[in-house]
């Protein structure tokens, strides 16, 4: 079979860690092999053990089992055991230990009585205890003896006895960090790989790092399935830096992976969004003849799909295909996921093909659909997919709910939101902070402020529990309303209660405040709240620069424009007309020139009303180098420079790849009742690539 090349062609060799000498192995090891030689240490520990893939997909913890039942006689005390023992002329270990462990399960506090019920009896005889702990079934119990056992005069230690109760507490996954941190014994390395799967079952992966360290400093190697654990424990805490940490030392040790293992690497590329490692990777274990579970080909979709690479997410499903792992309704779930904006029409495509090959959409994906829909102002599409929901007996929950009524809210059905919301009620859902948010901000992006208002107190009324995002909404609403009054009071309320302000909220207050001609008060809120470690956002920065050019304040308008500049902040296209218009207004001519100039160089085009303004301006001052100042400006040269305030930030070339970051747009505050927008790639998925691939499966 072909060796794996490329970045992970070292992973095919094995060797002894303590040797310089190393064995070639011409192929992934295949997992479903059960002959399979591991390191001599290793030691077969472990039996009838889940595939440690099967974490990522389901969460399951095993504790400690269940106690023994107390019998009715609880209370009750034998008389005299000890005699009891003398006259049945008990011997016997295991007699000894049966009537011990009678006692220990059924009466409370034995530890003060043991010693005199069994007088004739030495606990700190090995024969004895190990007898008594082999017999007893409960490990909670097991542990009291144990620990009682130590603390009696005469017991000497005994480290097969705490290897013991430390393989039994591993196996129960329950053990406990101060027995292993006890110096008097130490755990043997097949307890300690034993250990490692609890840890792992309780997704405690800094731990289970320390005792891989612990296992290295004493040359001891564990199982390639206890490496899968590790490594997908890792993947399943979004740890990619213990996922390479681990692969590094499996290296070290040559040990050979297998396909779970590689699936832990994919997964570890798409959690550090580097999905063109994960797909090549994903090619390079196929060409060996080993499929990864089908988790993996689910997360890299969804990597993809996230980063707009469309044509590999159409190549990976064919893959999965090909290699009969088929796709079901969760990876399908994952392709319309990020069908939005213009890949809308293309979900529907696939969601339609779906239905007909069979497959039964459940509610997520119809939420998904509906959500999709609103998005692209296809609020007809989204009532059809509703009715069909229903009359196929699916029955929407409160989160479907609200995320049809914040859809149609965007689209300014107020009045039907408004009736789906009392439809939710009636039929016996209950208002929450989730549900009163979605309508607050539904009913300030729709200009209805004052109704919001009402809802807010009505919040307070029904001990509804007001957070963050109701706090912003209602600022942006009186905001976009032109009620600054009313905003700055929301949001003094918002930081009394000890929560954290959008940057849109304060960019919206912040630009109503110099709309309004209160440019210092918008100055003064910005480095207050900077100075808190709150965003205001670079829009904000945009509306304090055109604020001041507005009230002709040039000197304070160049340094705010400095300002964004060395925060490698780029101004937004309107913001530069804005500023030269108001320049040129007042014939600032040099400063209108350098902005312009700045404009061109960082990459914006000039249109007609800006030009026109600045060549009126020029005309209007009688100056005889008009055409060549313009002329010297678009074409980028530096032949004639007007001085200005700007002329020592032009010394340093500007363009996108340095770093400059583009001014957001606002986010809703109840942006987590949808994903996220996915940006359009170049890579787009005309003519239904993928779902032309709902056709090749073979389930139906």
């Amino acid at each position: 079979m072909a060796r794996i090349s490329s970045i992970f062609s070292n992973l095919s060799r094995r060797q002894n860690p303590t040797s310089s000498h190393s064995t070639t192995t011409p192929q992934i090891r295949n997992r479903n092999l059960c002959s399979d030689k591991f390191s001599i240490n290793s030691e077969d520990v472990l039996h009838n053990q889940r595939s440690p893939i099967e974490v990522i997909a389901q969460d399951r913890m095993l504790g400690i089992g269940e106690a023994s039942a107390i019998s009715e006689e609880l209370m009750g005390k034998p008389p005299n055991l000890g005699q009891k023992l003398a006259e049945n002329r008990v011997t016997n270990a295991s007699e000894i230990a049966k009537e011990v462990c009678n006692v220990i399960r059924t009466r409370p506090k034995w530890e003060n009585t043991l010693l005199s019920d069994f007088p004739t009896v030495s606990f700190t005889d090995p024969s004895v205890y190990s007898e008594i702990l082999k017999q007893q079934s409960d490990l909670f119990l097991s542990l009291q003896f144990y620990l009682w056992l130590r603390s009696l005069d005469g017991f000497l230690f005994d480290p097969v006895l705490c290897n013991e109760m430390f393989g039994r507490l591993a196996e129960a996954k329950d053990v406990e960090k101060n027995l292993l941190d006890d110096r008097e014994f130490e755990v043997e390395p097949r307890f300690l790989e034993l250990y490692t799967r609890s840890l792992c079952e309780n997704e405690l992966i800094d731990q289970v790092l320390n005792v891989f360290e612990r296992l290295k400093m004493i040359g001891y190697c564990v199982s390639l399935e206890t490496w899968n654990w590790a490594l997908c424990c890792s993947v399943k805490m979004g740890r990619a830096d213990a996922v390479w940490k681990l692969h590094e030392d499996m290296v070290k040790y040559g040990v050979a992976p297998d396909a779970d293992t590689m699936g832990c690497l994919i997964m570890a590329f798409c959690l550090e969004n580097n999905v063109s490692k994960g797909f090549e990777l994903l090619q390079q274990v196929l060409k060996t003849g080993h499929v990864p579970d089908k988790i993996v080909f689910d997360n890299l979709i969804t990597a993809l799909g996230k980063n707009g690479k469309y044509g590999k997410v159409s190549a990976v499903m064919r893959k999965m295909i090909v290699n009969n792992c088929y796709p079901d309704i969760h990876t399908y779930h994952e392709v319309v996921r990020f069908c939005r904006g213009e890949m809308t029409n293309e979900g529907v495509r696939i969601f339609n093909e779906l239905k007909k090959r069979g497959y039964y959409p459940d509610r997520v994906m119809y939420t998904t659909m509906i959500d999709n829909l609103c998005e692209n102002k296809d609020v007809r599409g989204a009532w059809t997919l509703w009715f069909e929901m229903i009359e196929g007996g699916i029955i929407p929950n409160e989160f479907t709910y609200n995320v049809f009524v914040s859809g149609l809210f965007l689209n300014g059905c107020v009045d039907e939101a408004e009736k789906l919301h009392k439809e939710m009620l009636d039929k016996g859902l209950l208002e929450t902070t989730v549900s009163f948010n979605t309508r607050i901000y539904g009913l300030c992006i729709n200009s209805r402020v004052e109704e919001a208002r009402i809802l807010f107190e009505e919040m307070n009324e029904k001990g509804i529990v007001r957070d963050s995002m109701t706090f912003n909404s209602m600022i942006q609403g009186f905001s976009k309303q032109g009620n600054a009054a009313e905003a700055m009071y929301f949001l003094d309320e918002l930081l009394k209660q000890g929560f954290e302000p959008l940057s849109a909220s304060l960019a919206s207050l912040i630009e109503i405040l110099c709309d309004d001609g209160h440019v210092k008060e918008a100055e003064r809120m910005w480095l207050d709240m900077s100075e808190k470690g709150f965003n205001p956002g670079d829009d904000a920065l945009s509306a304090i620069v055109y604020g001041l050019s507005r009230q002709g304040q040039i000197v304070d308008m160049n340094e705010w424009l400095q300002h964004m500049i060395q925060s490698r902040v780029k101004p937004k296209m309107t913001t530069f007309e804005k500023v030269i218009e108001c320049l040129c207004g007042a014939y600032r001519l040099d400063d209108a020139l350098f902005v312009l100039h700045y404009m061109v160089k960082m990459g914006y085009l000039l249109k007609e009303d800006t030009c026109y303004s600045l060549v009126d301006a020029l005309c209007k001052v009688k100056s005889r180098h008009v055409q060549t100042l313009l002329s010297n400006i678009v074409e980028g040269t530096d032949h004639q420079k007007p001085r200005s305030p700007l002329s020592s930030l032009l010394n340093k070339p500007v363009s996108e790849s340095d770093g400059l970051i583009p001014c957001t747009e606002d986010t809703s505050p109840i942006s987590n009742l949808s994903n996220q927008s996915i940006s359009q790639s170049d890579e787009h998925i005309h003519g239904s690539p993928v779902s032309s691939l709902i056709g090749q499966s073979a389930l139906s």
